[in-house]
């Protein structure tokens, strides 16, 4: 039986015959064929319109096809060819190709030849030219990402000023936590933290708190926060007995060692490590049963919930863990996150994570939409995202918004930048040991401590109160005044006579610029007015506190008079002011102290809001907050007390205001981009003024900002400070010394659900402190910063460099197909690219902005969400899809507002560019590899004397036995052991050796041109190569994680990614490659069906491609199966066939051994 290596895996030379001069071209018989002469070929191509369009020069399991050669013939000896029918021989497979129109088998008219000549020409062309539109368009694209780049990191940057914190850790390792407790034990370990010198009992005896790393994170990470808390605990709490009583104990910290497990590519990850987490909760509180009983604290309840502490992707897995199955109800009540990405997913790689998200959201949106509390599962959870910022170039700071999943009784979203003493942006590992941060931190969650509960902390809604003095400024809209709770009851009974005292009159501002100017303690008295418009202000560099410290004090006071059966024992503090006076007025007073917002301090010589000095304090009181129900005043007057007894530096300017101090911009998006907002401070003007600018809401904007010089005669008291704010998510920045200042903001951004509710105070709003006593107008100017705001969707459509290229990718190679179908040539993925950019991308650009411009109305005016692949209804909870539409902003630039209409084509502009830059850079790789490849052919030639005489080169040098074995058990691992993805990157490998091969096949059998077969094989080898590496980085992040459990010795396969169907099409199209089999013509209407998957990936890519990311691996693994079949629809595989296969190999392998 004659071998099919012969017929399959190999391609005979062309040559001559010897004697033989006349140029003539005899057929064989079926079984011996002869080909052309290579002089005679090159006549051939230089024959002027001598090739008839209609005969395909197709490569048939890598030779010349028998139809083709003979027609060459016939051509050559100058004879007009109306018909050519040669037979094959027997054991020859030929490629299937379609039968040819009656048009294609007329002879050559003038037009026939005139495209001939046309196709000639253009295959001449060396596959490193590009047309002039594809370089202006390349460069353009080049110029627009590197204006982007630029301005991301050069402008509009906030400054860094995080100070390191101070450690001494001590990590104790839960020996006992082990395979009995969780199947993960082996994997991750639960370590104990402790501060040397500091903390080192053991069993703990605290509060405990969890600490979940992010991604790729280290149990390490807990020092900071761990640290902090132990050594405020010991210095600031441990003595104060007051606070012992109100339940206030240390925090005992466990932290877990994920062995930097990658959970941002993962799902599955996620999911095992929340499982793992709640059995670590189980374990730690089971050490608290038997410690509490021994010490002195053994009548507390056992603790029943644990305070977890999780940056980035650990606060996704603290979510997580509240749906999993070994969820313990109400192990945990309290969840803080540093920069958690909520909203999204960071990366749409794996389908699983996106699966666990939306599994996640829908449960915490559905629990909350329940009417009943009784109903929901999280009523006793507070959760608090805390964002860097801008300086966060990991994960964006959009993502950390809550909004659309918590309402703010239960939670909320702060940006480091707001958050009191802080008062500056952080990065995406500098959040964690940011000393300024974790001082709060650290105080806000003893503060939250109460151990006479079994939750270990107080009540949900006392919890929030705190949280949100600790996180917020104080200024936000519905503060709660501590001054205003009924309960608080007057503590300071003030004695005054009648020279210690001073009554401003009704409307009069208080202005102190020194303390002590009597030389002894005085108070100034301001009378509240009734009238309900009115709001007091008090704004000074000193420190307001509570006490016999400090040199001002601020009391809220009403007359007390002194009756019969009265003492003044009643108040913990008595302050006589009246000193010999006969007269005197007693007044029953509250302080102010707990109501100090604290400002950063502004002076002529601030550069930036975290300096190290002393802030400002500032007191804020509106009529509502001073009144009772029945909407009387509470309180008479306002007691600025001035306790300095010698003259000493200082300031004070306190007043009630009746006036308007705020102003709202009307400005449309025309004026704002044209001419800016421009707002005058009235010389006669509050000590704050609030502009709002409905108009500034999205993300995407950078803006500056001028605030004009102000004349001072007098001596100006402070510079003038700014904050600009967005109410929700709560995001506050303050610039001190303010003139010119950059603003940016996190506020509407593309591919975030809608909030839960609206607000009702939309935009940037800026409040601006100046001296009022300076009595001078002050200009306010803001303009669009246009360079700074190229940079700024940069981080926010970075997923968008992995979908576009495609969508280019995708158009590119549906050109070539229309080509290779309609004339039989097989044009290059340069060439394809240049007809694309000439003739489709006008049209691509159009429709994406049309589209844009559409999906912004359509969303914007609907209250239904776009239809999603992932946007899941129920019909049990009907409130989870009116009130949340998490799919709503998933499609194509993602936002509702159709001024943003340009991005989508910008994109698809970017990524032609960057698409071309792929293909030079691939055609690199492939021709390095050509020349490393002819070197060790050349050598093995040499020493193959048999080689070198031969005419006959095989493409492929494995047989069809030995693929078919690899393939299989590439299969079988695939489906046992190894992500598909693995196999993917098996398959990318392959055919870059396979284009190195047809690269090399090509310029040796090519005839000298870039014409021919072998070319067509090579250009669509090429073109195949470039999509698969444009999905290979999706398939990368799943194939990283698989490795890193390797390296830890975890060998559990993964329970998702062995689906054979998402690999074997394009194992079996680049198996098929390997043979140097060209894929076959298509002329008739089944043509259609590549052009419209090839026109359907290309849709998605834009359209879904950012948020679901991972389905475009799908999609183009659906084209690989149509390839597939048309490589196979004219040779379809027999059971008979492949054991002929087998035998075959057998045979020849056979002979090799006798010879």
């Amino acid at each position: 039986m004659r071998s099919r290596r012969s017929s399959r895996d190999s391609i005979p030379s062309t040559q001559a015959e010897d004697g033989d001069d006349s140029e003539q071209l005899s057929v064989g018989s079926s079984n011996e064929r002869q080909f052309p002469t290579t002089q005679q070929l090159h006549k051939l191509h230089k024959a002027d319109g001598s090739v008839k369009k209609g005969l395909p020069l197709t490569l048939d399991k890598g030779v010349w096809s028998a139809a083709a050669v003979a027609a060459a013939a016939a051509i050559v000896l100058g004879k007009e060819v109306e018909e050519v029918e040669v037979p094959l021989p027997a054991t020859t497979t030929s490629t299937p190709t379609t039968a040819r129109s009656p048009a294609s088998e007329s002879p050559l008219s003038k037009e026939n030849m005139e495209d001939t000549r046309n196709y000639r020409r253009s295959r001449l062309r060396s596959n490193w030219v590009c047309s002039a539109g594809t370089l202006v368009v390349t460069l353009l694209s080049a110029f627009a990402l590197w204006s982007i780049v630029q301005s991301y990191r050069e402008r509009q940057c906030d400054a860094k000023g995080c100070r390191m914190s101070h450690m001494s850790p001590i990590y104790l390792k839960a020996k006992d936590f082990d395979t009995e407790h969780t199947r993960f034990a082996s994997k991750y370990n639960l370590y104990l933290y402790r501060e040397n010198g500091v903390d080192e009992d053991y069993p703990p005896k605290g509060v405990p708190v969890l600490f979940i790393p992010g991604n790729a994170g280290s149990y390490r990470q807990v020092r900071p926060i761990a640290a902090e808390a132990a050594r405020h605990f010991r210095n600031a709490i441990a003595t104060d007995e007051t606070l012992a009583k109100a339940g206030t104990r240390n925090l005992d910290f466990f932290t877990v060692d994920f062995n930097e497990d990658i959970t941002a590519f993962h799902g599955q990850t996620v999911l095992d490590q929340a499982e793992y987490l709640n059995e670590a909760i189980a374990y730690i509180l089971s050490l608290y049963h038997d410690s509490r009983k021994s010490a002195m604290d053994s009548n507390l309840p056992d603790p029943s919930s644990v305070i977890i502490f999780g940056h980035s992707m650990g606060g996704i897995v603290a979510r997580t863990m509240l749906i999993m199955p070994n969820y313990r109800s109400k192990s945990i009540n309290t969840i803080i996150t540093m920069s958690a990405p909520h909203a999204r997913p960071p990366v749409s790689f794996d389908r699983q994570i996106v699966k666990t998200y939306d599994d996640i959201n829908n449960y915490w949106s559905r629990s909350f939409s329940e009417k009943w509390a009784n109903n929901n599962p999280l009523w006793h959870v507070t959760l608090v995202s805390i964002a860097g910022g801008g300086l966060d170039n990991v994960v964006p700071s959009d993502y950390a918004s809550i909004s659309s999943l918590v309402p703010d009784t239960h939670g909320f979203t702060v940006y480091t930048s707001t958050i009191p003493d802080v008062w500056l942006g952080a990065d995406h590992l500098a959040i964690l040991w940011c000393d300024q941060l974790m001082k709060v931190v650290a105080r806000a969650m003893l503060d939250i401590i109460d151990v006479k509960r079994p939750e270990q902390t107080k009540p949900r809604q006392e919890r929030m109160r705190l949280l949100r003095k600790w996180f917020l400024t104080g200024l936000e809209e519905g503060t709660q005044k501590t001054l205003a709770l009924q309960e608080t009851k007057p503590t300071t009974l003030l004695t005054l006579g009648a020279d210690s005292q001073n009554i401003t009159a009704p409307g009069q501002r208080l202005v102190l610029r020194n303390l002590g100017e009597s030389q002894k303690p005085r108070a100034y008295l301001m009378p509240i007015p009734p009238s309900p418009g009115a709001k007091f202000t008090l704004m000074t560099d000193q420190t307001l506190q509570a006490g016999r410290s400090g040199k001002l004090e601020v009391l809220f006071c009403s007359v007390w008079p002194l009756q019969a059966g009265q003492s003044a024992t009643l108040f913990s503090m008595n302050m006589d002011l009246s000193g010999d006076s006969t007269g005197s007025t007693r007044l029953a007073c509250k302080n102010a102290a707990d109501d100090v917002i604290r400002l950063p301090a502004s002076t002529q010589d601030s550069t930036y809001s975290f300096d190290d000095r002393a802030p400002f304090s500032y007191l804020e009181y509106k009529f509502e907050d001073l009144i009772d129900e029945n909407r009387v005043n509470k309180f008479e007057f306002v007691a600025v007390v001035d306790k300095a007894s010698k003259r000493a530096e200082g300031w004070v300017i306190a007043e009630f205001s009746t006036k308007d101090s705020q102003i709202k911009s009307n400005v449309g998006l025309g004026g704002l981009l044209t001419e800016g907002i421009h707002a005058t401070l009235p010389a006669e003007r509050s000590v704050v003024m609030d502009i709002n600018i409905p108009i500034i809401h999205s993300s995407l904007f950078a803006y500056k900002l001028k605030v004009g010089p102000q004349s001072c005669t007098g001596g100006r008291l402070f510079t003038p400070l700014v904050r600009q704010y967005l109410t929700d998510p709560h995001e506050s920045k303050f610039f001190v010394n303010a003139k010119t200042v950059d603003i940016n903001l996190h506020g509407t951004a593309p591919f975030l659900p809608p909030p839960l509710r609206p607000t009702r105070r939309r935009g940037l709003s800026l409040q601006i402190w100046s001296d009022p006593t300076c009595n001078s107008p002050i200009d306010i100017s803001i303009r669009v910063d246009f360079l700074g705001s190229l940079g700024r969707p940069a981080a926010r459509y970075r997923m968008a460099l992995a979908a576009f290229p495609l969508l280019v990718v995708a158009l590119v190679i549906r050109q070539q197909f229309m080509d290779y179908n309609n004339f039989g040539r097989f044009i290059s993925f340069g060439e394809g690219m240049d007809l694309f950019v000439s003739k489709s991308l006008p049209l691509v650009l159009f429709s994406l902005s049309c589209m844009a411009v559409s999906l912004s109305f359509a969303n914007s005016k609907s209250n239904n969400s776009t239809p999603s692949p992932l946007d899941k209804r129920s019909d049990e909870h009907p409130s989870t899809t009116s009130n949340m539409q998490f799919a709503k902003n998933d499609m194509l630039v993602g936002l509702q507002d159709p001024f943003f209409w340009f991005l989508a084509p910008l994109s698809a502009l970017i990524a032609v560019g960057i698409v071309v830059v792929l293909n030079y850079l691939v055609m690199v790789i492939l021709n390095i590899g050509v020349a490393i490849y002819s070197i060790f052919d050349r050598f093995s030639r040499r020493s193959n004397h048999e080689r070198r005489h031969t005419g006959s080169i095989a493409f492929s040098t494995s047989s069809p036995r030995r693929r078919i074995i690899v393939t299989g058990f590439l299969l079988l691992f695939v489906a046992t052991i190894v992500p598909y993805q693995f196999a993917y990157m098996v398959a990318c490998i392959i055919q870059l050796f396979t284009c190195i091969r047809a690269l090399k096949f090509a310029k040796e059998n090519g005839y000298g041109e870039r014409s021919g077969p072998t070319w067509d094989f090579y250009n669509y080898s090429h073109s195949i190569l470039v999509i698969m590496l444009w999905i290979l980085p999706i398939n990368l992040p799943v194939l990283v994680v698989w490795h890193h459990n390797l390296a830890v010795h975890w060998l559990t396969p993964f329970s998702s990614h062995h689906n054979l169907l998402s690999i074997m099409p394009f194992i079996l199209l680049v198996e098929t490659l390997t043979t140097g089999n060209m894929i076959s013509r298509v002329t008739t209407n089944v043509k259609y069906v590549t052009n419209l998957l090839l026109v359907g990936i290309a849709a998605y890519s834009a359209l879904y491609g950012v948020t679901y990311a991972y389905r475009l691996h799908h999609l183009v693994n659906i084209l690989a199966a149509w390839f597939v079949a048309i490589h196979f629809s004219g040779t379809r595989p027999t059971v008979a066939g492949l054991l002929e296969i087998f035998m075959d190999d057998l045979e020849e392998n056979e002979k090799k051994r006798h010879q």
